[in-house]
């Protein structure tokens, strides 16, 4: 199976990929930039599962441009060519910010919002967890939260990559148990989408909907230019802010 993990600077995407995988093979930075700043494949066993995870940069890295970001995590589909079986969207338990669904709203327009049908939330930090809570409970309580829980599918799961590690006082609080029920859910996204993957494809289809948008944002712009000209040309700013859409959409 191949899984690519999605999310924010500082929200466990590397330390849950070395908790699927019982080892420590990504690096981990506990600062504000991303110690994942290309993405990263590494192929393990995890319980009679051949598994490829692929880390990529975090949202909000300090150190990158929007634009480099993008680039390098929408790169994530090469990496595991022809594509993820599944992507994990990783969110810290805690208190969930406007940061955080602004992360959300990135992974829809990177991807487009088929990303969701191949998609599961995963919650770290799963130690600030009241006692006795699950995690659906928690989700449920939180009206964007369930939102994008609904959009997976139902689908979120939680684990620990600091406290959970040791001898637990009850299943529920084991990553073992836990990281078993997330790919048991993956077998069954594999199998929803009947054994295929996200493509590139789907980015193409996402980029072609962005162009006939800007193709028909240029013809609104150009019709109200010549309703405010009477239909005279001139040479005139908006003139050339049409013309440079033009050549934006050429490239």
């Amino acid at each position: 199976m191949r899984i690519v993990i999605l999310g924010e600077t500082g929200a466990g995407r590397s330390s849950l990929a070395n908790t699927i995988f019982g080892e420590k093979l990504f690096n981990v930075n506990h600062t504000f930039s991303s110690e994942t700043t290309k993405c990263r494949a590494e192929n393990r066993s995890v319980s009679g599962r051949s598994i490829t995870l692929v880390d990529t940069p975090g949202f909000f890295d300090t150190d990158r441009s929007e634009e480099e970001l993008k680039r390098e995590i929408v790169r994530c589909i090469t990496e595991c060519a022809p594509g993820p079986h599944a992507f994990l969207i990783v969110l810290k338990v805690g208190v969930f910010t406007d940061q955080e669904q602004v992360g959300i709203n990135i992974i829809e327009e990177y991807f487009s919002e088929d990303v969701f049908k191949y998609s599961t939330a995963v919650f770290t930090h799963g130690d600030q967890l009241p006692e006795g809570e699950t995690i659906e409970t928690f989700v449920h309580n939180n009206r964007f939260l369930s939102d994008l829980v609904k959009k997976c599918g139902g689908r979120c799961h939680v684990v620990d990559n600091k406290y959970w590690r040791e001898k637990p006082k009850n299943e529920y609080r084991s990553n073992k148990v836990q990281v078993e029920e997330l790919l048991k859910t993956i077998d069954k996204i594999v199998m929803e989408n009947n054994g295929g993957c996200y493509t590139n494809k789907m980015l193409l289809r996402k980029r072609a909907k962005s162009r006939e948008f800007r193709r028909l944002l240029i013809r609104l712009v150009v019709i109200g230019i010549g309703a405010l000209l009477g239909g005279a040309v001139a040479d005139t700013p908006q003139e050339a802010a049409v013309a440079r859409m033009k050549n934006e959409e050429s490239v």
